[in-house]
């Protein structure tokens, strides 16, 4: 029944593959997602994955395929298109390709990003690796089996999202289909996020706290710097101690060695301004900003707490911090004055660590190995806050990607054909496992 499944599946037509991802990637420029200048329209890729999909579904009379558009913003839909099985409740489900893409320059690419050109194995254009590769392949995936109507005991369902880059606009995307409970059935089954990179498994991020730290000092001549409190000076102190005591109190956790993390938790500055002046002026104030990366085996509340308290505890005790030179201070008794640090946060988000245990994990294990030649899934703490939500929701999340990480939001993005190929092979493979239990 498996080796049947597989052969009526197949692999992936190329040339079809090839001519939806050329109208995904034309689409491109107007799906570029950085609020309030550049806010997508995703609805102009599910035109065409509705256009590649409507002739086997069950609303054009020529197919199984159940499709389902949702939008909670006009223009911004989400699409979710099902494959139904025999068995009640078995189910397995390919969750996460979205829609809309980060910004590209084309004064800053070598190549035209809002249009598909290829090179070889090179599939060229913004969102080819991410993630419009992966809708076009998993478009392919539902066509195929609409196409070819394999006689299945589970139901295969495809969750194409929108706004996944950007969340500064809210309630257009995954979250508003699991709050309106229409992702509730996927729970019985392995979910599977198809928005990595490199063809392995990934089955951890990062958390993310965003933070700015404002230092207030005293503005005065640098010629006079006995009379200054210097804010870059305590700003440099104050965060040489803030990230001593992070790096104290979050060490490497073991688990991160048994998760393959390639960093362990990082607290460290990225941003620093300050309101300008001349060069002779000792600043009065500047902020520094900077983000904290945790692995998901610490408490990201628990972080933010302790970093407010290391702020409290330097401003009750600024003497002992260390200074600069034989003038540099942070109290002038006389005038009454302290240096200051306040600490702020933007919307934090956790990690997450994939069920190492669970059945959707050893299939997409034996499925990669059995396709790519090995497994070595991997860990990282760049960001994916969606599928945290997820994990928290109760569904069987694992995560894995075709395109490249290498060129993930990079410019000059590009995916590997052959690559994509193999990401089809693995969905079959996947199926074909599950139909096993």
């Amino acid at each position: 029944m498996a080796s049947s499944m597989i052969e009526s599946l197949g692999s992936l037509n190329k040339d079809s593959f090839v001519s939806l991802l050329s109208k995904l990637i034309g689409e491109s420029k107007f799906v570029q997602n950085n609020p309030p200048e550049l806010i997508p329209q995703e609805d102009r890729i599910v035109n065409h994955v509705l256009d590649s999909l409507r002739p086997y579904s069950t609303e054009s009379g020529g197919g199984p395929l159940v499709i389902n558009h949702v939008a909670y913003h006009s223009g911004r839909g989400n699409l979710i298109v099902e494959y139904p099985g025999s068995v009640p409740g078995k189910i397995v489900s390919f969750v996460g390709m979205h829609m809309d893409v980060v910004t590209a320059n084309p004064d800053e690419w070598e190549f035209d990003p809002f249009s598909l050109s290829i090179d070889g194995d090179k599939l060229r254009g913004r969102g080819t690796t991410d993630c419009l590769g992966h809708v076009a392949l998993v478009t392919e995936l539902m066509k195929r089996l609409g196409e070819t109507k394999p006689a299945l005991r589970s139901s295969v369902v495809a969750v194409f999202i929108a706004s996944e880059e950007n969340s500064s606009i809210p309630g257009v995307g995954v979250d508003m289909l699991v709050k309106d409970k229409l992702l509730d059935k996927l729970k019985s089954g392995p979910l599977f996020w198809i928005d990595t990179a490199d063809k392995q498994p990934c089955i951890g991020t990062g958390g993310m706290i965003p933070w700015k730290l404002h230092v207030t000092g005293k503005l005065f001549h640098s010629g006079l710097a006995h009379k200054a409190i210097n804010a870059m000076e305590l700003g440099m102190e104050g965060l040489k101690e803030i990230q001593s005591r992070f790096y104290r109190d979050f060490p490497p956790h073991e688990q991160e060695k048994v998760y393959g993390f390639a960093t362990p938790s990082t607290m460290k500055p990225t941003q620093w301004s300050y309101p300008g002046g001349g060069i002779n002026q000792i600043p009065g104030d500047c902020t520094v900003s900077g983000d904290v990366r945790l692995t998901p085996f610490y408490d990201v509340k628990e972080v933010m707490k302790k970093l407010q308290e290391y702020v409290d505890d330097i401003n009750a005790n600024i003497e002992k911090l260390a200074t600069r030179g034989p003038v540099s201070k942070y109290v002038l008794p006389e005038e009454n004055l302290r240096g200051r640090l306040t600490l702020s946060f933007d919307e934090a988000s956790a990690g997450v660590a994939c069920n190492l245990d669970s059945r959707g994990f050893h299939v997409l294990c034996k499925a990669t190995e059995e396709v790519v030649g090995h497994v070595k899934p991997y860990s990282i703490t760049g960001t994916l806050p969606l599928i945290r939500d997820l994990k928290d929701e109760g569904f069987d999340v694992q995560t894995s990607g075709y395109g490249l990480m290498a060129t993930y939001h990079a410019k000059n993005e590009y995916c590997l054909l052959s690559d994509m190929c193999q990401g089809f092979d693995v969905f079959v493979k996947i199926i074909s496992q599950l139909e096993q239990d």
